[in-house]
């Protein structure tokens, strides 16, 4: 009877005829693929123009890209706050940009301290020890802070909430800072030893450049071999990949959680000695840009992916340095280098158009188990 019924609706299907399937035109794709070929040809054409006019040297450009990756690595040092933070709790900590201006506001007032009693000059390497130290301590402390002031009760609201406690914890320690210290700049004493450079097969580096992205490079393999190689890092991953599960398993949550955020504010305390190496000049609005800029990072590599955050600030820090003269001014756009901070963000408008998830995006829950 089963087999019969089976034959009969077989017939019954067979017997009606098929209707035309509807064209369905979206709109919304279409326009999202015209944007994709006007930005593609506006690059391609603004790099051409600029590649074939021979205004520059093959040198120049490649110095464009070292000072790129250098000023990258500092994007990518703060990128990990946000990413790690949101890996674990799932919101974006914007006080992240002043947990970085905290310590570069305290290390200028420490490395100004060592050059008045002649250490610094003296000696320099352990100066800069002494302020990575300080800077690192400094900004881990407002992190942990952070957590446990403004966001440790705000756990299980809704995330809008934590989002908009972030923002306004960021107005909170950038005006703390401006009725401590005052709106003035603070400048970083100069170090002779990093005022040469050098070359390497035609292509010249400042030691201050080297410095940078070397400290980087160092930085992220030690917070790499953490996270994959030690226990803390395991109760981190297993954190970040369900509370409850990992609470069960004996992990100590909101242990891990305070260590998320200690670690992202030790990173954050490293790019601030780098970023007073490299410009020299802070005050209290500085975290505000460069907090941005590494949010940014964050997102172009993919939000929660620490290899992405590290990609993204280094993609990030080349475009900025090398899209000016590449595409801006080969597409006749006049001050084209005052607009870099257009580019930086431009760049991230447009690899989401490509991949919304981000160059890497998050890894998968059996990748990160």
């Amino acid at each position: 009877r089963t087999r019969r019924s089976i034959l009969e609706y077989r017939e019954h299907v067979v017997a009606e005829p098929s209707t035309p399937r509807r064209l369905h035109f979206d709109f919304v794709g279409a326009v999202l693929w015209l944007v994709r070929i006007l930005a593609l040809l506006a690059v391609v054409i603004g790099a051409f123009v600029s590649l074939s006019s021979g205004r520059l040297s093959l040198e120049a450009w490649l110095n464009f890209v070292v000072i790129g990756i250098g000023q990258g690595a500092i994007y990518a040092l703060i990128a990990l706050g946000y990413t790690m933070v949101y890996g674990v709790l799932g919101f974006i900590n914007f006080a992240h940009g002043e947990v970085f201006m905290s310590g570069a506001m305290v290390g200028a007032f420490t490395a100004n301290g060592l050059a008045q009693v002649g250490m610094w000059s003296a000696n320099p390497f352990l100066s800069l020890l002494i302020v990575l130290l300080v800077a690192m301590v400094t900004s881990t402390l407002v992190a942990v802070l952070l957590e446990r002031v403004a966001y440790r009760r705000l756990r299980n609201a809704p995330r809008l909430i934590p989002l908009i406690t972030s923002i306004g914890a960021s107005f909170f320690i950038q005006y703390a800072f401006l009725g401590l210290f005052g709106a003035q700049t603070r400048t970083y004493p100069s170090l002779s030893i990093l005022e040469g450079s050098f070359s390497i097969g035609g292509l010249t580096i400042g030691y201050g450049e080297a410095l940078v992205i070397g400290a980087a490079v160092v930085m992220m393999f030690g917070l790499y071999l953490f996270v994959e190689r030690t226990r803390a890092g395991r109760a981190l991953r297993a954190v970040a990949e369900d509370k409850e599960i990992a609470a069960l398993m004996g992990v100590n949550v909101n242990r891990t959680i305070v260590l998320t955020f200690a670690v992202g504010g030790a990173m954050a305390g490293a790019a601030a000695l780098l970023f007073g190496v490299v410009f020299r000049t802070v005050f209290f609005f500085s975290g505000f840009l460069f907090g941005i800029k590494a949010f940014t990072a964050a997102v172009l590599g993919g939000i929660g992916n620490i290899f992405g955050a590290m990609l993204g600030g280094l993609t990030l820090g080349v475009f900025e340095s090398v899209g000016p003269s590449l595409v801006l001014t080969g597409l006749g756009i006049p001050s084209a280098h005052q607009l870099k901070d257009v580019v930086a963000f431009l760049a991230l408008v447009l690899v989401l158009i490509f991949k919304p998830t981000g160059l890497l995006g998050e890894r998968l829950s059996e990748e990160r188990a």
